[in-house]
């Protein structure tokens, strides 16, 4: 394999910068992406930044508008149950393909429910917000599929922004609950009990969600300004998934 040149290096590093802030929630829905402030941050030129961009767009992570620049998505109510739809196809196939769990990821597993219950006790929300998205991608790193690892990374973090815009309360200690049984399955070696848990958690986090939201363009001002929260009345157009 040819080793990345500089510039591939600075491309890749603006991609995963970006992915990686959202996944720590450290970049909100809605925020712009300068492609001139990228440029110099990464030291490439615009040309790179806005390749970037683009292979973030494809992605579902960013998209353009014309004569305002790059923005991080503000997933509507219809595409988050999309997602949501998606990751229980992928997790729960990816568990019933695994046939065992070694003693590294049990350790690995362990670890990273330890570190969950800690960030809980800290009460350290965006921490938490990390790890509760990163102990899915932690299963696929397991089962050793590399392409899944990357798709399950995209929606994780589209997951994030969606938990961002529509969880009115987080149900941190729910979460960790609902990790910690679908670990306990997998150490006993129940891979299908895996990945029945790994649909019921996901449908408790979608239910979770008030789909009925609209998106406070004001949030970080308000927030700023020490405002209370916006109230609006619910959409018409959205509406909660309904459950069987």
């Amino acid at each position: 394999m040819q080793d990345l040149s500089p510039q591939q290096t600075a491309q890749n590093g603006i991609d995963e910068a970006v992915v990686s802030s959202i996944l720590s929630a450290r970049i909100r829905p809605g925020t712009r992406l300068s492609e001139n402030q990228l440029a110099a941050l990464f030291d490439v030129s615009r040309t790179r930044v806005r390749e970037a961009m683009m292979r973030l767009e494809a992605r579902g992570i960013v998209n353009v508008s014309p004569r305002r620049g790059w923005f991080v998505v503000e997933p509507s109510a219809e595409e988050a149950m999309t997602v949501y739809d998606a990751r229980r196809v992928i997790e729960a196939g990816l568990l019933r393909t695994m046939s065992r769990l070694t003693e590294t990821g049990r350790t690995v597993l362990n670890t990273h429910l330890a570190d969950e219950k800690a960030a809980i006790a800290a009460g350290d929300r965006q921490r938490l917000t990390c790890l509760m998205g990163d102990f899915h991608i932690r299963i696929a790193e397991l089962a050793g599929n590399a392409i899944l690892v990357d798709i399950l990374r995209d929606l994780t973090a589209r997951t994030i922004l969606i938990s961002m815009l529509y969880q009115s309360d987080f149900h941190a200690m729910q979460s960790h609950l609902g990790h910690c049984s679908i670990v306990a399955a997998m150490e006993e070696g129940d891979f299908q009990k895996a990945a029945a848990l790994s649909v019921e958690h996901l449908d408790e986090v979608e239910t979770g969600l008030d789909l009925t939201r609209r998106p406070d363009p004001l949030a970080d001002l308000r927030h700023s300004l020490s405002l209370p929260p916006q109230t609006v009345a619910p959409s018409s157009k959205a509406s909660r998934k309904a459950k069987p």
